[in-house]
């Protein structure tokens, strides 16, 4: 299992504000981030790669993978944000475990709301995918070994990631997906209770909202092929109802899809302590064995 976890110092260093700024800055801050640096500089590390650019606007990803050369599973990781803020670099301690447990990590930035409103992210990420299995030599990728995973918006954009339909002379396929605590039903954000703010900004003024809405809800692309799915969700967040998970949870079940929900009791929309962070963790590991995408 997960053997030197950066500590729980270290832990508590990043969520005082240190993933904000640049790596050089940490070395004078505190021994934790010092434990941080440390342990990146022992990766290879390719820093703002564009995979895509669109309107005049480059698209930037981040590649963290271990110096010995040879073919590494990788995990996608998508930054959440409700879709209209924080950069990529907001979750870096969060990327740490993949690579502990032998992955490189493909770390994408997408156009946010003020960029391009919905679904554009959506289809950044599906290009971000594109640009992973096509640079997969290059850079010591497993393709048959991709996951992808993201935090709440990132979440979201994981699931449509590896659901969405692409054109018919191309398949963009994922061995696995870890959701933490992703929207599953965007229409389900924009009237009724459980409106939000922050999806009424990513759709904006667009006459069709709704429309796209429903055409870029995971819940509505639930089918037997897809691959295993892992999630995890506080039963007290506020920002996406827990019912989204457990709607997920329910439809795959139906639909014979491998999956896993994991709920943290009382937990909100993240923010978990060390230790249920540490579980969750060992859990996503514990999930990757047992789908054959890692050994004992």
């Amino acid at each position: 299992m997960l053997n030197n976890y950066p500590s729980k110092a270290s832990y508590k260093a990043v969520f005082l504000g240190y993933n904000f700024l640049p790596i050089i800055t940490w070395k004078v801050l505190s021994n934790p981030a010092a434990e941080i640096v440390a342990f990146f500089n022992n990766y290879r590390i390719h820093k703002q790669i564009t995979y895509l650019t669109i309107n005049n606007y480059d698209l930037k990803l981040d590649i963290y993978q271990s110096l010995k050369n040879k073919p590494h599973p990788v995990v996608i990781f998508i930054h959440g944000g409700g879709w209209v803020d924080r950069p990529k670099e907001v979750e870096l301690f969060f990327l740490l475990p993949y690579l502990k447990m032998g992955f490189s990590v493909v770390n994408v930035g997408y156009r946010l709301a003020a960029q391009s409103l919905a679904p554009a992210a959506v289809t950044d990420c599906q290009s971000a995918l594109r640009w992973t299995i096509k640079n997969a030599q290059k850079y010591n990728f497993d393709p048959e070994k991709i996951i992808i995973s993201g935090f709440s918006a990132g979440g979201h954009l994981a699931m449509t990631t590896a659901m969405l339909p692409t054109s018919a002379d191309e398949e963009l396929k994922v061995a696995a997906v870890v959701n933490w605590y992703g929207i599953t039903d965007v229409k389900d954000l924009l009237e009724g209770p459980n409106i939000r703010d922050y999806a009424l900004e990513w759709m904006g003024n667009q006459s069709d909202r709704l429309e796209i809405a429903e055409s870029i809800s995971p819940i509505n692309y639930i089918h037997s092929e897809l691959p295993p799915i892992f999630t995890v969700h506080g039963d007290a967040d506020l920002s996406v109802p827990y019912n989204h998970a457990l709607k997920l949870h329910q439809a795959l079940n139906q639909a014979n899809v491998p999956n896993q929900l994991l709920t943290i009791s009382g937990g909100g929309h993240g923010g978990f302590s060390y230790i249920k962070n540490l579980n969750v963790y060992e859990n996503i590991e514990g999930f990757f064995i047992k789908n054959g995408l890692l050994s004992d």
